[in-house]
């Protein structure tokens, strides 16, 4: 019963081809062909000595390095249209080169990925979204968005837009009175007079909210007992006096309260 065994040290022929060129400290842009073919034939003989599977393609590039060292031992060189000698190494440089770029590059993915596994994951995107939405009595419609959406989007916008325009309002007056004014406006009206009608109260601050003002002036005053009242004959109207130790509050002579 056979079973085979793959090394993992190197992951293709250009990754051995760099091995060799970084252990030796050699200049890329001018490989020993010679050496760098005779240590590369060399490890594929070791992995067939030790019946491990040899890549196809370590056999296609052991090829090709001893055809370039085959080229390399010619007395004469391909040469361009220009006429300039074609180095047999160019095309392998080109393509290690083009190898060590994406092996850098694979380096640095690699601590990306490393990091990317440490965060944690986001979950069911669509399901939160869906929540929110829920929430806030909003349609989640972005990831299907197209010309209906956003005319029943734009729909429904105007529809709310009426409704805030026919929302019913309340509008707050405020009026140019307090009872702490009103009170000592009566105060110094009768100090100076020594009596006041209401009637003239009434003249002074015809409107609805003014007569309120006064009228709760006069009863805070006449508990603070600051002031006296005085019915007048046959009409509903009263006087304002100062307050006294004795008041004459007559009520007896017909009058209407």
């Amino acid at each position: 019963m056979s079973f085979e065994i793959k090394l993992s040290l190197f992951e293709g022929p250009f990754d051995l081809l760099l091995f060799f060129i970084e252990r030796d400290e050699l200049d890329i842009h001018d490989i020993p062909i010679s050496k760098i073919t005779n240590d590369f034939v060399g490890y594929i003989r070791q992995l067939e000595t030790m019946n491990m599977e040899v890549a196809s393609e370590f056999i296609l590039t052991a090829a090709t390095l001893m055809r370039i060292k085959a080229k390399m031992l010619l007395p004469r060189f391909e040469k361009d249209e220009q006429g300039n000698e074609i180095d047999p190494r160019q095309e392998l440089v080109q393509h290690l080169l083009e190898y060590k770029r994406y092996k850098e590059v694979l380096g640095d993915l690699g601590l990306l990925e490393d990091v990317r596994l440490q965060q944690e994951k986001r979950g069911n995107t669509d399901e939160e979204l869906s929540k929110i939405a829920s929430k806030h009595q909003l349609e989640y419609e972005l990831k299907d968005l197209n010309l209906y959406s956003l005319m029943h989007a734009f729909h429904k916008a105007m529809q709310r837009y009426d409704e805030e325009q026919n929302r019913p309002k309340h509008t707050v007056y405020t009026y140019p009175y307090t009872i702490d004014q009103q009170r000592t406006y009566i105060k110094h009206r009768v100090s100076a007079k020594g009596m006041v009608e209401f009637t003239e109260l009434l003249e002074e601050f015809p409107d609805k909210i003014g007569l309120i003002f006064n009228f709760l002036a006069i009863l805070d005053l006449l508990q603070l007992n600051e002031i006296g009242l005085e019915i007048g004959d046959g009409f509903n109207n009263f006087r304002i006096v100062p307050f006294s130790e004795n008041p004459h509050l007559t009520a007896d002579h017909g009058s209407e309260s």
